[in-house]
């Protein structure tokens, strides 16, 4: 199972002091982050991409390979990368490009983003979210499954003869998750692909989570991927540490009241009751977090959301100390006590260079997992076809 910490990337002041960071310091704090993370032996570490205030990463490929140059070990991903308001195309060259130079180490999340004054700013109509993490998808397989594409579509110019470059790390495509909060869409999408599917896990009540999972699993399997234990998992989760539970709610307090996202709304005390955060002990988090388990199943990664809210570099650094000495070590004994023989470990470059017959290039890269029974060759005809195939009604009845 794979353990470690995603960002969001906002400036916000501190609550504390008053102080915001310049978008400079926050920029080299995320990266000063991702290279603690891997310090402190966790696993992977992915950024969010946005293009409004207050937040910073716009790039995730440009943050994500001046880590790779800092790292060697650590697994790059993405929070989200919009499938909406980015070119298929050049999602599919930057994060080919990015494989190259991490010599295999990554992987991404595929989401729409929910901010609406940013579709416009990219030529793009928010209504058609739905439609547009569709038709970019499947041509985004596309482009990395075949050498040359032609095709046609809704929202962007034809192809003809086109051939995207870089081409795949040893002809594999990057692992995708198709991330969401609240679309069955997106769930029977990941599912139909036989890709993950991440929950963010930190804003809903655990029954919610449980749903979209479910129909996740269910839809995987009913397209012949596997089992519904093999599907491919991934939950967020929001954690903050100290050595006595009364201390991580004074310190934590003031940044979750004024935070954008959650303040001057429920209490502290509200939202720990009514959703994933849990603020107190390491061994509270351990307690909380091995409970996900028992309502979305055996799962393969799990991501912690530390350094948002104006909380200073210094004291995301300490939450990650912690993950890595006291709460990591016992969750991975923990979940693989009773983990069922046929739940696969999350893919890798490496394992599905593997699956797919392909020796890896990239020889360094460690092999972390098997694979379940992905569709990762599809033909063209399959591909232009697969939007037809959505029956939302069937994905979300009880």
């Amino acid at each position: 199972m794979q353990f470690g910490v995603f960002t969001v990337g906002d400036v916000t002041p501190d609550p504390t002091t008053g102080r915001a960071p310049t978008e400079h310091e926050r920029i080299k704090a995320m990266a000063a982050i991702a290279e603690h993370a891997e310090q402190a032996g966790l696993d992977v570490f992915a950024t969010g991409e946005h293009h409004n205030p207050p937040f910073v990463p716009s790039s995730p490929t440009t943050l994500l390979g001046w880590i790779a140059g800092r790292t060697s070990k650590l697994l790059l991903s993405t929070a989200t990368t919009l499938i909406t308001t980015n070119d298929p195309v050049k999602i599919a060259e930057d994060y080919a490009m990015l494989q190259h130079l991490a010599d295999g180490r990554v992987d991404l999340m595929l989401g729409r983003g929910n901010t609406g004054p940013v579709y416009p700013w990219f030529g793009k109509d928010i209504r058609d979210g739905i439609d547009l993490a569709l038709e970019n998808y499947a041509l985004l397989r596309r482009l990395w499954d075949e050498d040359v594409v032609d095709w046609s579509g809704r929202f962007r110019t034809p192809l003809q003869g086109f051939t995207a470059a870089p081409r795949p790390l040893d002809g594999v495509a990057p692992f995708v998750w198709h991330g969401s909060i609240r679309s069955p869409e997106i769930a029977e999408q990941a599912a139909y692909y036989g890709d993950g599917f991440f929950h963010n896990h930190i804003f809903w009540p655990k029954e919610h989570t449980q749903r979209m999972v479910s129909l996740y699993r269910r839809r995987f399997a009913h397209y012949g991927h596997g089992t519904e234990q093999q599907a491919i998992v991934g939950l967020g989760g929001q954690v903050f540490m100290r050595k006595n539970s009364q201390d991580a709610i004074r310190e934590f307090r003031p940044y979750f009241d004024n935070a954008p996202v959650y303040g001057h709304g429920p209490s502290l005390e509200e939202f720990m009751a009514e959703t994933p955060l849990t603020v107190g002990t390491p061994e509270q988090v351990i307690e909380r977090t091995l409970s996900f388990r028992d309502y979305v199943g055996d799962y393969q990664r799990q991501l912690f959301l530390l350094d948002h809210a104006g909380l200073p570099l210094k004291t995301v650094l300490e939450q990650i100390d912690l993950l890595g000495e006291q709460v990591v070590p016992v969750l991975r004994k923990e979940f693989a006590i009773g983990r069922p023989a046929g739940v696969p470990d999350a893919p890798t470059h490496a394992s599905l260079a593997a699956a797919a017959g392909k020796g890896s290039e990239a020889g360094k890269v460690g092999e972390a997992g098997k694979v379940g029974e992905t569709d990762t060759g599809a033909d063209a005809a399959r591909d232009d076809e697969r939007l037809a195939l959505f029956d939302t009604k069937e994905a979300i009845a009880p």
